[in-house]
């Protein structure tokens, strides 16, 4: 474990966000990512959780000129949304992007919140929360309940359910620091249930739904099941999950094969309370794990051969978090919803 938070610290910029990986292609900062990657610091005494999320608020901040804009008139072009990915000072990359992406706000928003729910400081000022107060304003002007965006892989537009998905759970955890109106919840939790199990309307199913059990738990234990079984069952491969059938993204005669979708299973079915089905993909984690801990982004499809972007944070994170559950260092203990819609923690 040691070792795997210190190739998660040479991710680190001084400035407290994370770089996705060391390679060239990703020494950028992507908000989703930074939100991932500190996950395992939750429930830590140190202050890296807390340090990434002033280094994005102060992103923000440093943009609310924009957001003031796009909460009430809906961005039209890519670059007006607000950008994905950084320089390492976290400014906006004037290159063409995938910028319309709901989940990467969804997911900050949620992190900020579990932030302050667990002892952290993460709003340091009245200026902090004027940030997510409007952040929740910009996704209601996108109408993100029936707006294609897109998506975690940051490629073509479609209302995806991953997306919806980490903007229902973000406004539901951050309605404690700020006013949510009720309905803006609501839209979204309608429009999702409509659109389970598919990811979108050209992907049946989806390695990203996975985000709708762990962290977020926003599906009752019917769906995450489903889930799970079209996952498991339709995606799994030797040295992790395809993200959907037919992915281009490295695509070596095969679909590309993600190392975190083993430990992403896993903490899954730590959610359900299903402790064998945790233990299975602990080991098939282990069986994939580097000796120096520095987990790949995939493995090329068709080959067994990892692709540069290594290690990736994002990935070394899920691991440092499915090995914590597994040694009760740090439980998953995130409720998941029953049939009925309550809580139920485990």
């Amino acid at each position: 474990m040691d070792q795997l938070s210190r190739v998660l610290d040479e991710m680190r910029l001084p400035n407290g966000a994370y770089v996705a990986s060391l390679s060239r292609d990703y020494s950028h900062v992507w908000i989703r990512d930074v939100c991932y990657t500190v996950l395992p610091y939750l429930n830590s005494p140190c202050d890296r959780y807390e340090k990434a999320y002033h280094a994005l608020l102060d992103l923000f901040r440093r943009y609310e000129w924009k957001i003031d804009i796009h909460t009430s008139k809906r961005p039209v072009h890519l670059f007006e949304y607000i950008h994905a990915r950084y320089s390492t000072d976290l400014k906006e990359i004037d290159q063409p992007w995938g910028h319309a992406q709901n989940d990467a706000i969804g997911v900050f928003l949620w992190g900020a919140a579990q932030g302050v729910r667990h002892g952290k400081n993460i709003i340091r000022d009245e200026k902090d929360r004027g940030i997510l107060e409007k952040l929740t304003r910009y996704l209601a002007c996108l109408a993100y309940w029936d707006h294609p965006d897109n998506g975690m892989w940051e490629e073509n537009m479609e209302v995806h359910a991953s997306s919806m998905g980490a903007c229902v759970a973000g406004l539901r955890e951050v309605s404690l620091l700020v006013d949510v109106p009720e309905k803006w919840i609501r839209r979204g939790e309608a429009a999702l249930n409509r659109l389970l199990p598919r990811e979108s309307e050209t992907k049946e199913t989806d390695l990203a739904l996975l985000s709708l059990i762990y962290p977020y738990g926003v599906v009752n234990r019917g769906t995450a099941r489903s889930i799970l079984t079209d996952v498991a069952g339709k995606l799994e491969r030797t040295f992790g999950v395809i993200r959907y059938a037919g992915d281009r993204y490295y695509n070596g005669g095969a679909e590309a094969e993600w190392c975190f979708g083993f430990p992403w299973l896993g903490l899954c079915h730590a959610m359900l309370g299903e402790r064998d089905k945790t233990l299975e993909y602990g080991e098939k984690t282990n069986r994939i794990l580097p000796d120096d801990g520095r987990v790949p982004e995939l493995y090329i499809g068709g080959t067994d051969r990892p692709n540069g972007n290594t290690p990736l944070a994002w990935a070394v994170a899920m691991v440092m978090l499915l090995h914590r559950h597994l040694t009760a260092e740090t439980p998953v203990t995130s409720g998941i919803r029953t049939e009925k819609g309550n809580l139920e923690e485990l």
